[in-house]
């Protein structure tokens, strides 16, 4: 099948499950920011996404478009290098090399990155949350559903800050050229477009990636509106 065997069908693909990785971003960050205001209302949205068959569904379906997107990520830069031999690094060294990119030259570091940075994330809070539900005769550190908590003691840590802020700034890099990469393989390419949906890209995955910072930010400090809320109820 040509999505799996022709250089363009991966392309296709890679664009395809980026977009829907996109959207559950774009979901999760929302899901976030409800955690600066209420704690109670966060904790209601993690007992609603815990362990029953729809979540554990979503999380399936999560981990497949990851696992595709990760893999096909590999197999287009394998055949990239291929392609381009020994001169690769010619290549960039060329007249148009200024019109490149950044994230474009290195979306395989990135990438990198943004996997071990999933892999802590998932131990932080998916580990701890949903997984403990699904067995809950092995101990865990916090209560699965406590999805506040487990913010608060997460971000209470210098050492996570920083790596989760290392995290976001290299999604920002990855997504800004990710987002019109995928659009301008599905078609929306011509000079007028491509302009403006980079500058669109350039805006939403901003936006986007300062919800993730700003909730990183506010609990590191202590500033979260939640937080006060919640000692003016222990006081």
């Amino acid at each position: 099948m040509w999505l799996f065997n022709s250089s363009i069908g991966r392309k296709v693909v890679m664009s395809v499950t980026g977009i829907a990785l996109i959207l559950f971003l774009t979901f999760h960050c929302c899901m976030n920011l409800v955690a600066l205001f209420s704690g109670k209302a966060y904790n209601t949205i993690c007992e609603l996404l815990g362990a029953n068959w729809y979540a554990v569904l979503a999380t399936m379906g999560l981990a497949f478009l990851a696992v595709v997107h990760i893999v096909y990520a590999f197999i287009l830069t394998a055949q990239n290098r291929k392609a381009r031999g020994d001169n690769r690094y010619e290549v960039a060294t060329t007249v148009n090399a200024g019109k490149v990119e950044w994230a474009s030259k290195n979306m395989l570091v990135l990438g990198i990155i943004i996997l071990l940075g999933l892999l802590l994330h998932l131990f932080n809070f998916w580990y701890n949350m949903m997984f403990a539900e699904l067995l809950p005769s092995i101990h865990y550190d916090a209560a699965p559903a406590d999805g506040f908590g487990k913010i608060i003691t997460t971000f209470s840590n210098p050492i996570y800050v920083v790596l989760y802020v290392i995290w976001i700034v290299a999604i920002w890099f990855h997504l800004t050229h990710g987002f019109w990469s995928a659009l301008h393989t599905l078609g929306w390419s011509g000079k007028t477009w491509e302009c403006r949906i980079k500058m669109i890209g350039l805006i939403y995955v901003t936006l986007l990636m300062l919800g993730f910072l700003v909730v990183v930010l506010a609990f590191a400090f202590g500033c979260a509106p939640a937080l006060c809320c919640s000692a003016a109820c222990c006081a």
